[in-house]
């Protein structure tokens, strides 16, 4: 899950390189108004408090099991990120401003678009023939030759996707209790779904599958 969660961090990196210089003063500024003193590492959970002026974006502990804590949050710093505060829960706050997580967003989509695009078609799965997607990339519908899709590994190819639309979702503020993400199967040949797969029950069931094979 880092690696998502990394690319993540180079999309806010590239976004803070071109900062306006009232925003860096802005990020820059370590007093929290009222409204964003709430922010918490809840049940391991990603938490996205959008204050009067700026957003934090909070990741859990486990996101950054066996890394050497200094270096990520000097390695964010470096990065151009506003702010990055290690938690005493192990967690870590991202702090920029409102027009900053928007503009990241804005780049979080691009950057799905073109994961998406680069499925379609591509030689790393090549049963993929096409994948559409609601605008909050809640939803997907993959059309597959499904007799090649269905003796491949080409299914691997649906936890990116899932794992994108989670983190969409999640650094858009939305509920980290109730947030899915939808990935539904056609056949190219007739038109109809053959399977669904839903975020994260598959993630937690791989995990849970995993661990008993240990």
């Amino acid at each position: 899950m880092r690696k998502w969660f990394l690319m993540l961090v180079l999309l806010l990196a590239g976004c803070s390189a071109e900062q306006p210089e009232n925003e860096k003063a802005e990020g820059g500024n370590n007093e929290k108004p009222a409204a964003e003193e709430t922010a918490s590492d809840k049940d391991g959970a990603v938490v996205v408090d959008k204050g009067l002026v700026n957003v934090e974006v909070t990741i859990p502990a486990a996101f950054f099991e066996g890394e050497d804590m200094d270096q990520v949050i000097k390695q964010a710093k470096e990065e151009g990120i506003g702010e990055a505060v290690l938690n005493r829960d192990g967690s870590v706050t991202y702090k920029m401003s409102k027009a900053k997580h928007k503009e990241m967003m804005k780049e979080l989509s691009k950057a799905l678009e073109q994961s998406i695009a680069d499925f379609e078609g591509g030689e790393d799965f090549p049963s993929i023939r096409e994948i559409s997607h609601d605008q909050k990339f809640e939803t997907f519908t993959v059309t597959v030759d499904r007799e090649q899709f269905e003796n491949s590994l080409d299914g691997f190819s649906l936890f990116g996707l899932g794992l994108a639309g989670s983190y969409y979702q999640l650094f858009n503020g939305e509920d980290p209790e109730n947030y899915r993400v939808i990935i539904e199967l056609n056949d190219a040949a007739t038109g109809e779904s053959f399977d669904e797969v839903v975020f994260p029950d598959a993630l937690e069931e791989m995990e849970q599958n995993l661990e008993e094979g240990q």
